[in-house]
């Protein structure tokens, strides 16, 4: 079996995105080692199939090609038989290039056409393929004849028991107990993807309300604290005591894990939704600005809450329209009621 080595993309929910691909691909090529920055490097050592993971750390927007040299240096004394770039960008096929990896796959990408042994055409802007649809078909640059079965396009990760245990540590000096919701209120992609705090407060307050022994996790990068705080600060005060603002906290790494003891989640469109359908949390998921056809939460405890008005999906990182009413007329009452039946769902099961 060919000796593969796969360039990740950069993005929490890409990174998520491309599981079924990878596992699908470990059925040609037992021996893949994944090249992955420290923001995406967690997902994939919760993949399965992912064995390999070598953590780069390049500055956005720069090329640095001396650090990129070296780390093809290294790279080329493995023996690489062929190489999949899944990011789009020139700067990200250096590498395998840099290597001498024979054999070269990926989408067009930007102008790179010729330094790509066979590449597909990019998607279109519009009416795009489902993300984990996009990683897959490079599949059958490999091997033309090959279907991806509908079964491997589920994104699934796997949290050791030990990573669980370690996790928990955090919510010991909260005084919070192992039965907790988890909130991820922010969108790294921009506000238009952000449900209103107020909203998510309002939430918190029924799900505590309904169950008085649970707790609320606030999770988010460092970022998410000031939009964190404000959620918190909008909850009924005899409550803070079981809300609880990790942002910061935690890595990435134990974030995962937490992700994975969760009751039940409730966030935007973002990288820490993906993860907890791969993980099949029950949760609710607010798609405003992004296109849920596009990247969808692919789990049967899922519940995408999106009203498709005439201005949405824009795409846009703020509401070009001034109202953000795609999401701001989403109620924390429906939120509530599709949450509550995603949790009986995987509880029935």
């Amino acid at each position: 079996m060919p000796k593969t080595l796969i360039i990740a993309p950069n993005w929490i929910g890409d990174a998520v995105m491309t599981e079924p691909f990878i596992r699908h691909l470990s059925q040609y090529s037992q021996n893949i080692t994944i090249l992955a920055s420290p923001w995406v490097a967690p997902v994939y050592r919760a993949i399965p199939a992912m064995r390999n993971v070598v953590e780069v750390d390049f500055s956005h927007g720069k090329i640095e090609l001396s650090k990129r040299r070296q780390i093809a240096k290294a790279l080329a004394q493995e023996s690489f038989d062929q190489a999949f770039v899944l990011p789009n960008s020139w700067k990200s096929i250096i590498i395998p290039v840099l290597a001498k990896i024979p054999q070269i796959y990926g989408y067009q990408g930007e102008l790179r056409f010729p330094l790509l042994s066979q590449y597909l055409p990019n998607p279109p802007k519009k009416n795009r393929p489902p993300m984990v649809e996009h990683y897959c078909s490079l599949i059958h640059l490999v091997n033309p004849l090959n279907v991806c079965d509908p079964s491997f396009k589920r994104p699934q990760l796997q949290i050791d028991p030990k990573a669980q245990n370690q996790s928990l540590s955090i919510l010991e000096p909260l005084g919070c107990p192992q039965n907790f919701y988890i909130f991820a209120p922010g969108a790294e992609y921009g506000p238009a993807k952000q449900w209103p705090s107020n909203h998510f407060a309002t939430l918190a307050e029924a799900i505590l309300l309904k169950d008085p022994s649970c707790h609320v996790l606030l999770m988010g990068s460092s970022k998410d604290k000031v939009i964190c705080e404000q959620i918190l600060q909008a909850t009924d005060s005899s409550l803070h005591t079981k809300i609880h603002n990790v942002c910061g906290l935690a890595t990435l790494d134990q974030s995962i894990a937490l992700i994975s003891l969760a009751q039940g989640m409730a966030s935007n469109d973002s990288g820490l939704m993906h993860i907890a359908a791969a993980l099949s949390i029950p949760q609710v998921a607010f798609y405003g600005s992004s296109d849920p056809k596009h990247t969808p939460p692919l789990s049967p405890y899922a519940r995408i809450l999106f009203l498709g008005l005439d201005c949405s999906p824009c795409h846009q990182r703020k509401c070009p329209l001034g109202h953000l009413n795609c999401l701001n007329l989403i109620t924390p009452q429906s939120a509530f009621e599709e949450l509550n039946r995603s949790v009986t769902l995987r509880n029935r099961h």
